[in-house]
């Protein structure tokens, strides 16, 4: 197989030319552009990446932690940083996690073994003290709020997102409300149940224990939600719901066992999915395609420029009135 001296000798250019050309930089004419790539091709030659590691100190990866990789609010997320990430010529490590402490510390070593120039991560499981630690090896970018000192986020104000939820239910006179969430001790959980219980006390609400539904991640927890409404004595009439592809199971199911929505169950989602408005479920629309988005362009700018400064960037929730409610 060809090496770049010879693609630049069979081209009659320089191998700083032929590099130029590999890694799509400007200032090389289209004809000599057009040889160069010729050649390669003739000679299928394959790019060294660790030698382009070596010579520009970069990697051109970038690594994106999330839990699950089947959930539609992460691939919202993952739709936003690719976009970005295509643009400036970056390829991704999608990296599941599984909500593991150790799986995910397993991956920052990756980013302190420089097999990465930067990690965005889409949820976290470990403490804000162990990825300070792992910050000094490369940017990290966390698409929730964070306390640590180094590291720098774009996020949703989730507590802010379920105060407009239950305020937007509390105003249309409910007062028996139930609430649907993910883990339930992570950072965003633990803020939307401050959320939800001071709204509630506000009104003069003792909140239901058996309406609290936790560790929801699935469309099927969403079915399942259902099913456990329908064979209570007391129901809730109204849920607000953490994602809006387990609100979709729950208002399926309803329907399925004759739980009128919104008349017998208002159900308010949160995030910014399509199944939300394919089901005309009404949503406190969170803009995640975006944060990705943003994510990646504040990584980018510190990777490139060395930014060491914690920044924090907050993106505002909507309300969007749909049919559920």
């Amino acid at each position: 197989m060809a090496n770049i001296r010879e693609i630049a000798k069979l081209a009659g250019v320089s191998v700083s030319t032929v590099s130029r050309v590999l890694n799509n930089h400007p200032y090389v004419s289209e004809q000599k552009r057009a040889e160069v790539m010729r050649i390669i091709q003739e000679r299928n030659y394959v790019q060294n990446s660790n030698a382009v590691h070596l010579s520009t100190g970069k990697t051109m990866v970038v690594g994106v932690t999330l839990p699950l990789v089947n959930n539609q609010y992460y691939s919202s997320i993952i739709e936003g940083i690719a976009g970005e990430a295509a643009r400036h010529q970056y390829n991704l490590m999608v990296c599941q996690t599984n909500n593991s402490a150790e799986q995910e510390q397993s991956i920052l070593r990756l980013l302190k073994n420089k097999k990465m120039d930067g990690l965005i991560m889409c949820s976290r499981a470990n403490g804000c003290e162990t990825i300070d630690e792992y910050a000094q090896y490369g940017p990290i970018i966390t698409c929730e709020a964070n306390e640590a000192v180094f590291v720098s986020s774009v996020h949703i104000d989730h507590y802010q997102t379920f105060r407009i939820g239950m305020e937007y239910l509390l105003g249309k006179g409910h007062r028996k409300i139930g609430y649907c969430i993910g883990r339930k001790n992570s950072f965003n959980s633990q803020h939307r149940k401050r959320a939800y219980h001071d709204m509630l006390q506000s009104a003069g609400v003792t909140p239901a224990p058996e309406w609290a539904f936790e560790n929801c991640l699935t469309v099927q927890d969403g079915k399942d939600i259902a099913h456990r409404i329908w064979q209570m004595n007391e129901r809730p009439s109204a849920l607000i719901v953490s994602c809006n592809h387990i609100a979709a199971g729950i208002v399926k199911e309803a329907g399925r066992l004759g739980l009128r929505v919104p008349e017998d169950l208002a159900i308010v989602g949160c995030d910014d999915q399509p199944v939300g408005e394919l089901l005309e479920i009404t949503t406190v629309s969170s803009p995640s395609s975006l944060m990705g988005k943003y994510a990646f362009e504040m990584l980018y700018d510190r990777i490139v420029h060395q930014h060491k400064e914690k920044e924090e960037r907050e993106l505002p929730p909507l309300l969007v009135e749909r049919g559920t409610t």
